[in-house]
């Protein structure tokens, strides 16, 4: 080996060796309303340690809970990450990856990364499409498969109000006509709004939900870097809800500090938005907890100078750092585990699986890539009641990671469909999930098909 390939190697080996130990908490410890906080454990790179993505084998599915059985709506997908059902019984679903980020993950940090992100199933091309899904005859199995919308970038959230539906680019949020019983739109896209993107664009996934009146939107918008490595000025607009008006493109910042939200819902008893939240890294295993919580008006959470309310991060860089913000940083209402990756937000409306699922959110939590051992990697039911956290999180979908540490699969997005079962979106299965009440199929006597 030549000494000028020596030398990064032994720089980059060094550097590994940096990396953390093992979590000393469980992941339990790290959820609820009351999570548990250790000291940070800082190193020079995070702990590595990532369940190889392979996919699953012929016949193997997850693990339902106890009372729920899962098999699969549709296979065979193209890297499906969020999806929307539409008033007849349609299921819109994003294939959908990273765009080119040029100078995103740059240096060794970065090198390891995107090696570790192929390894993991993330560094494939994204197909840039929306696919509709149809189970006309109503068996649990999606016998249409149709491209609806083609040519976007790096699509991710998507929302129908009236006859509108709003698809959130990585870019941009755009507006379609839409028609019941459309299987494809061919019409030219309405730009609503330009998002933060560029060639950094860091947290590159952006979701969109309308109010039940159409009048508002909410979007996600993701940091550019971990901790404002990039400097702040290179995180306008972002880490932060927006409110955007559908007919004039006129936004504001709704709610900020939030480092990277992912999903939006409307919690149907009090209509208050609520967000999953994926938080920093590089502070050890049990730091920091992913959440979700209701988000208020004008609110700050923290991102990046303090975390879970004023526990500051002391790796702020001085001209940066804000006292005055830490002072008012909201504590997120419920912690979802530390490097969950907690994307897919669902609440229980509308759901078919049993009185014990009648009030509750349900998780999608695609799973950690820097923590020993792993955690997430499962779907995860959080019970309400009167609109609040009500106990602690349930699993109802797991076995995505095999007895060798690798991953079968990878849950995202999650929904409840006009049936009443829960889908879920398995980038790296290719799959859609549908998890639904056994005492249903009993009664029914039928065991692969809906009653």
């Amino acid at each position: 080996m030549r000494s000028r390939t020596l030398i990064p190697f032994l720089t980059a080996l060094a550097t590994l060796t940096a990396c953390g130990g093992p979590a000393r908490l469980s992941v339990a410890q790290g959820m609820g309303p009351s999570p548990s906080l250790p000291p940070p454990d800082k190193t020079l790179l995070p702990t590595m340690k990532i369940a190889k993505a392979v996919g699953w084998q012929t016949g193997a599915k997850p693990v339902a809970t106890s009372g729920l059985l899962v098999s699969a709506f549709a296979t065979g997908l193209d890297h499906p990450r969020w999806m929307t059902i539409l008033p007849n019984g349609d299921v819109l679903v994003a294939e959908t990856n990273g765009p080119e980020r040029p100078k995103d993950a740059r240096g060794i940090k970065g090198f390891f990364f995107r090696l570790f992100q192929k390894k993991a199933g993330s560094g494939v091309p994204s197909p840039n499409r929306i696919i509709l899904l149809r189970d006309a005859d109503g068996d649990g199995v999606a016998e249409m498969r149709t491209t609806f919308l083609a040519n976007l970038n790096s699509p991710f959230g998507m929302s129908l109000s009236g006859s509108t539906l709003y698809v959130a680019d990585t870019d941009a949020i755009l507006a379609f006509p839409y028609a019941s019983g459309d299987t494809a739109i061919a019409a030219a896209p309405r730009r609503i709004v330009d998002l933060p993107a560029g060639e950094i664009n860091h947290h590159w996934t952006k979701n969109v939900i309308a109010t039940a009146d159409g009048a508002t939107l909410f979007v996600t918008v993701g940091s550019n870097s971990n901790i404002a490595e990039n400097g702040i000025p290179a995180e306008a607009g972002r880490a932060a809800i927006w409110q955007v008006d559908p007919r004039t493109g006129a936004h504001g910042e709704f709610a900020t500090g939030l480092r990277n939200p992912n999903g939006l819902a409307l919690e149907p008893h009090t209509q208050k938005l609520w967000t999953t939240v994926n938080e920093r890294d590089e502070l050890g295993g049990d730091l920091v907890p992913d959440y979700m919580t209701s988000v208020r008006a004008g609110g700050f959470y923290g991102w990046p100078f303090s975390y879970y309310g004023g526990h500051v991060d002391t790796r702020i860089k001085p001209q940066y750092r804000r006292p005055d913000l830490v002072e008012r940083a909201i504590q997120p209402d419920y912690a979802l585990g530390p490097h969950t990756a907690s994307l897919g937000l669902t609440f229980a409306s509308g759901a078919k699986l049993g009185a014990h699922y009648a009030e509750g959110a349900f998780i999608g939590q695609h799973g950690s890539w820097n923590r020993k051992p792993f955690s997430g990697y499962k779907v995860i039911f959080v019970p309400f009641a009167d609109g609040s956290p009500a106990g602690p999180a349930e699993d109802v979908l797991t076995g995505f990671i095999d007895a060798s540490d690798r991953a079968q699969g990878r849950p995202v997005g999650v929904v409840i469909d006009k049936a009443g079962d829960l889908l879920v979106a398995d980038d790296v299965g290719n799959t859609i999930w549908r998890v639904y009440s056994a005492s249903a199929v009993a009664q029914a006597g039928t065991p692969e098909q809906r009653p």
